[in-house]
């Protein structure tokens, strides 16, 4: 695949695999929003998907439905946290994405005091291997 990314257009969910400590990884469906090789992920600051992102910047992702059920190949990522200006944008991009549905979870958990993290997703870049 020339451009492992393509299969991630017109998709709302990708399946998000982080990895414990042991090497275990956890998958979770998200909304994500990709500009280039590059996606983005906001997630409650308290998750375990944050957690594991700051121990092991190893990442898996696969477009999938809202259970997580694969719809095209899985795809290696490096994972990272982003803030500030970083973070913001990539708000502003999942809330061009998702729209009404994406602003009514914000204000419940602005409401409930819940705090945000960004992951960034980069794929690699074809022919460094």
């Amino acid at each position: 695949m020339s451009d492992p990314g393509v299969q991630f257009d017109r998709q709302s969910f990708l399946n998000l695999e982080t990895f414990k400590r042991s090497g275990q990884g956890v998958k979770t469906p998200v909304w994500f929003a990709r500009e280039g090789p590059t996606f983005y992920v906001r997630t409650r600051a308290e998750s375990g998907k944050v957690k594991r992102v700051r121990n092991n910047g190893r990442a898996r992702i696969v477009p999938s439905d809202a259970q997580g059920h694969p719809l095209g190949e899985s795809v290696d990522a490096a994972a990272r946290m982003v803030q500030t200006d970083e973070a913001e944008r990539a708000n502003r991009m999942l809330t061009r994405k998702y729209g009404a549905m994406k602003m009514g979870f914000d204000l419940m958990n602005r409401l409930q005091g819940r705090s945000w993290a960004t992951i960034r997703l980069d794929l690699p870049m074809e022919g460094s291997r």
